[in-house]
Order: C-alpha cells, then sequence, then structure tokens
C-alpha cells in the first residue's frame, strides 16, 4: 500500500507543480519579466515546492533525515541529471550574469549548509544539528537572495523584456487557479511521499538519508526535469539553467531554513560527504558554464555519469 500511496504522491508533486509553474510564470510574462528571472524566482518556486513542502513535513512528523538528504540530493540531481539531460537534448548557452553571480551565489549556500552543519567539528558539540537559531541565518541569507533578484528585475525590466499583450494566451483567472490548485496539489502529495517513503525505509532496512537522497530526492526533483528540458527545447536555455540555479538555492536557504525554523534538523555524519559532493558539482557547473558561456553535449554526459557513479556509491555505502 505504501508503494501506491508513494506512486500517487509523485504524481500529484509533478502535476501540482507543473500547474503551477504554468499559472505563475504566465502571470509573470504579463507583467513583462525576463525569462532569466522567471526562472530564478517563479519556476525555481514552483520546482523547489515539492523539497519544501517534504522538508517541512518531514521535520515535523519527526524524520529530519529526510529532510536534509532531499536538499542535497535534490542539488545534485539538478546539477547532474537536470541539466546534463537538458544539456545533451539541447546544448544550453548560459549568460555572463549567471556565471558571475548566480552560481557563485549558488556555492555560497552549499558552503554556508556545510559550515552550519559541522556542530561537532567546528564547536565540539555532542551531535551535528542545524537548529532554529541556524534557521534564521539561512533565512536571511535567502532574504539576501531574494533583494539582489528583484532589484536585477528592476534595473533590466525595461530594456530586457518585450511586452506583452494582456489580452493573448491564458486568462488572468485560470493562471490564478492553475497556481493556487498546483500548490494544494503539492502539498497534498508531499505528505504522501514523507509518510509512505519512511514507511519504505524501515521496512527495507534503509536509512532516513539515503532515502532522501535517492528516493525523495529523483522524485522531487522531477519538475526541474520536465521544467527545464521543455525550457530548452523551445529554445530558452537561460530558463533552463536559472531554473537549476534558482532550485538550488532555493532548496537550500527557503528549504532548509523554513524546516529547522519549524524544528531543529539532525545532520547523519555521513552526509557530510554528499554534501561536499555538492559544493564539488556546484564548481563544476561554474566551470562547465565558464568556457564559452555554453554547457554542451560533452559536459551533459559528464554530469550524467558522474550522477550514475554517485549513486552506486551511496547505495553500496548503505
Amino acid at each position: 500500500m505504501e508503494y501506491i500511496l508513494l506512486i500517487i504522491g509523485f504524481v500529484l508533486l509533478i502535476k501540482g507543480a507543473d500547474y503551477f509553474v504554468e499559472g505563475a510564470s504566465n502571470i509573470a510574462v504579463k507583467l513583462n519579466v525576463s525569462p532569466l528571472l522567471v526562472g530564478l524566482t517563479i519556476v525555481a518556486l514552483g520546482t523547489s515546492s515539492p523539497e519544501a513542502t517534504v522538508a517541512i513535513l518531514a521535520a515535523l512528523e519527526g524524520s529530519p533525515g529526510v529532510v536534509l538528504g532531499n536538499v542535497i540530493g535534490s542539488n545534485i540531481v539538478n546539477i547532474t541529471v537536470v541539466v546534463g539531460l537538458t544539456a545533451l537534448i539541447a546544448p544550453l548557452t548560459v549568460q555572463s550574469e549567471t556565471v558571475r553571480k548566480e552560481i557563485p551565489f549558488a556555492m555560497l549556500a552549499a558552503i554556508v549548509l556545510m559550515i552550519l552543519m559541522a556542530d561537532v567539528a567546528l564547536q565540539g558539540a555532542g551531535a551535528n544539528i542545524i537548529n532554529r537559531g541556524d534557521g534564521i541565518i539561512i533565512l536571511l541569507f535567502f532574504s539576501v537572495f531574494l533583494y539582489y533578484v528583484f532589484e536585477m528585475a528592476r534595473k533590466n525590466r525595461s530594456s530586457t523584456v518585450e511586452k506583452v499583450d494582456a489580452d493573448t494566451g491564458e486568462s488572468w483567472l485560470k493562471n490564478i487557479l492553475f497556481t493556487i490548485g498546483g500548490l494544494i496539489a503539492i502539498i497534498i502529495g508531499g505528505e504522501m511521499v514523507v509518510s509512505s517513503a519512511t514507511e519504505i525505509a524501515l521496512s527495507l532496512g534503509m536509512s532516513e538519508a539515503l532515502v532522501g537522497l535517492t528516493i525523495v530526492a529523483i522524485g522531487t526533483s522531477l519538475p526541474e526535469i520536465m521544467t527545464s528540458v521543455t525550457a530548452a527545447l523551445k529554445g530558452k536555455g537561460d530558463m533552463a539553467i536559472g531554473n537549476v540555479v534558482g532550485s538550488n538555492i532555493f532548496n537550500i536557504f527557503f528549504v532548509t531554513g523554513t524546516a529547522s525554523t519549524v524544528a531543529p534538523i539532525a545532520a547523519e555524519s555521513k552526509l557530510f560527504f554528499d554534501g561536499w559532493v555538492m559544493v564539488g558539482l556546484t564548481v563544476l557547473l561554474l566551470i562547465f558554464s565558464r568556457t564559452h558561456f555554453k554547457i554542451g553535449r560533452r559536459e551533459g554526459a559528464v554530469l550524467l555519469l558522474a550522477y550514475i557513479t554517485y549513486l552506486v556509491y551511496i547505495i553500496i555505502r548503505n
């Protein structure tokens, strides 16, 4: 029964995020917001909402291992699978602003998370815990990121965005209903994924961290995969990259910050390896993006191979 609930939960998460992104993106376009900013904000928030829902519910239900495993695992999946698969389908052009600012901000987010997790090494504490104080610090970083993207939107709006006829496309009402309905589906699906995945983990002898790094991480990253591939096929590579980078920043600063403010999160020692893998892959993404400001099929293949290698390792490790 848990497997059926898990599948139903993922379907609700994926379709809910799909409708949320569609409705919110249409509203953003009507408000004359650029594709990169849509990817960094609206689309990133929508595709990160499954991770946020899963993390908050897991924290409330006493399954903290799922939270960090989900965040770190989703970020790894985003960089390797989402970018790799998208680049294989259609090579991605990366804007210089993304290389100079957004990707380094994602790297900062990853390093901040690693520092706040390391209570034993840095403070001699008895356990590694991201407490409510840490959560507030993380949310402050998130507010700085939001300030940056809104300032960028304010400065570039008139010069970089084409005007859109308000009477074309979906109606305002339909887009609002899509956004609200998608969010409701995400919340319900998140509840089902957390409860069923935890039950499956116990029955199979898997740790909560492994479930978060694999089943939950891949499942909650499916919206990013769908959105980025679709954007790339439509020639909007900047939205695809913005989605991945924005989602990774949202996952760490918004998801972890909110979840740890709700309930302190214990960090398993084995997650430090996964965290540094996330940092290393973010550096690799920066290097690939900096090379001719394009991520081609060769780089995409390397990223996919990196994920396969990592997945085999963590399964054997468990």
